[in-house]
């Protein structure tokens, strides 16, 4: 992938992510010329853990100035156009202006976005302290200056605020859910998509306050397995295959963990979030 600026060295993205991009571009480019100053991919892009077929493709668009209606529906159109080509992987992120990444994420609560290909109003999830870390650090330029080259307004007490609150609120809520063995969620636990959403999710927010950086779902498995007793090591080498790093997921002496009882599983999982919830929460 190409970048306007070349001041570094130029980073490859899955050519997947380079279509998706390339095409947004040319529809934004096309409908609201001028308005995308700059295009940074955050999520597993910038984190090095893109699995083809697997991962969303998480970005922040930047622009001079502050949409105007006109420009808001522009930009719904060329997400739209995106999206007909693109169904997946989704193209997900948040509009957002030079001023506002300098800035606190928390008075961008009206950006405009897109969530699992959606074109929305009125911010979301995606307008975080995370971001804003990621964007800062970790970003993959498209278009526009590479990061260190724009202001990122990164307050380390904002992200251990917002992680806390997301560990409390979310994770806890989530857990209890998808812990009532005979309703839906519970049911739906059993998969082995929600073990490895639930176990490397909750590991990254615990890796981010006890170093104050971000790493990627496969990142978290990696520092479990350090943090974390043997005890956990089988869930979270579960984790690891089921997320889809098969190589990282061997155990030390050439096996792959696997708990094959989804019953089990689900239940090792749980255990496993409490812990880790309880654990980032206490003293931090």
């Amino acid at each position: 992938m190409r970048k306007e600026s070349e001041s570094t060295p130029e980073r490859t993205v899955h050519t997947s992510v380079e279509a998706v991009t390339h095409d947004f571009l040319s529809h934004a480019d096309r409908l609201c010329p001028g308005l995308v100053e700059g295009l940074y991919l955050t999520g597993s892009v910038a984190l090095g853990d893109f699995r083809p077929g697997r991962s969303d493709i998480d970005y922040v668009a930047v622009s001079g100035r502050r949409p105007s209606e006109a420009d808001v529906a522009a930009l719904e159109r060329a997400h739209a156009a995106t999206r007909a080509r693109h169904r997946r992987p989704y193209f997900d992120g948040v509009h957002v202006t030079w001023s506002d990444l300098a800035g606190s994420s928390a008075d961008c609560a009206g950006a405009a976005g897109t969530h699992m290909g959606r074109f929305r109003t009125g911010g979301g999830f995606e307008v975080n302290p995370v971001t804003w870390a990621v964007l800062a650090k970790h970003a993959v330029p498209v278009r526009g200056p590479v990061p260190g080259e724009f202001d990122v307004a990164v307050d380390g007490a904002a992200l251990r605020d917002w992680t806390r609150g997301n560990l409390d609120g979310y994770w806890r809520g989530w857990r209890i859910a998808h812990g009532k063995a005979l309703s839906a969620r519970g049911v739906w636990a059993l998969g082995g998509w929600a073990v490895a959403w639930g176990v490397l999710g909750v590991t990254r927010l615990h890796y981010t306050l006890a170093t104050g950086d971000i790493t990627s779902k496969g990142g978290a498995g990696h520092y479990a397995l350090r943090t974390f007793g043997a005890d956990r090591h089988p869930v979270i080498h579960e984790a690891l295959r089921l997320h889809g790093s098969v190589a990282d997921s061997a155990a030390p002496h050439g096996t792959t963990v696997r708990l094959r009882n989804p019953f089990a599983r689900r239940r090792a999982a749980l255990d496993y979030m409490a812990m880790v919830i309880d654990d980032a929460l206490a003293d931090r």
